[in-house]
């Protein structure tokens, strides 16, 4: 059953929309402060359809997301009353505990790490501002640390170019569903 590859084909079509920056921008903005999908997603088709804008995606993505960063900040330090529940009680429960935990081991190169930990950056972002971090270092971390992943995942892309995306339409069917069974048995094994 071929789902991956007509979803993957849809995803590069709109990796090569005219607003498909416009849509990165708000993606990473969201993202680092209160949505779910990681701008990643978009990131790489882009980079992997349009290998010359493969800077400018990451240059775009690191701006957008640090200016998100600050206002999952700005929540954290303001209005944490009104995501307490979710970061306490809720599925970030644990993550939340795990990013304070950082913050009060490594302090502001928690941010380094939180751009390629599996913990969602807006868990660092809006801890951080209930800790009420240092704002220019929280800021310079989370360029050098957003920056460092965005390049690496654009430049990667970049660098694959048209072949990548000839072996990954080729193949995305088998990786999908070997990611399906993988994530099935992990969370088997999670549960019994």
């Amino acid at each position: 059953m071929k789902i991956f590859s007509s979803l993957y084909a849809k995803a590069m079509v709109w990796a090569r929309h005219p607003h498909a920056p416009w849509y990165l921008g708000g993606l990473s903005f969201a993202e680092s402060s209160f949505f779910p999908i990681p701008p990643d997603v978009m990131l790489a088709p882009m980079s992997l359809a349009q290998p010359k804008r493969a800077v400018w995606f990451a240059t775009l993505a690191t701006l957008t997301s640090v200016a998100g960063g600050i206002f999952g900040y700005l929540i954290g330090m303001f209005a944490f009353e009104l995501v307490q529940s979710l970061l306490t009680e809720g599925r970030y429960a644990e993550p939340f505990a795990l990013a304070k935990q950082w913050f009060e081991e490594w302090g502001f190169v928690a941010i380094f790490a939180a751009g390629f930990s599996p913990i969602p950056y807006k868990v660092f972002t809006i801890t951080a501002g209930v800790l009420s971090m240092a704002f220019l270092p929280f800021v310079l971390a989370s360029f050098i640390g957003r920056g460092m992943r965005f390049y690496l995942v654009s430049l990667l892309m970049a660098w694959g170019g048209e072949s990548m995306e000839a072996k990954l339409h080729r193949w995305v069917d088998w990786l999908g569903w070997l990611t399906v069974a993988a994530i099935v048995i992990i969370v088997l094994v999670y549960r019994y």
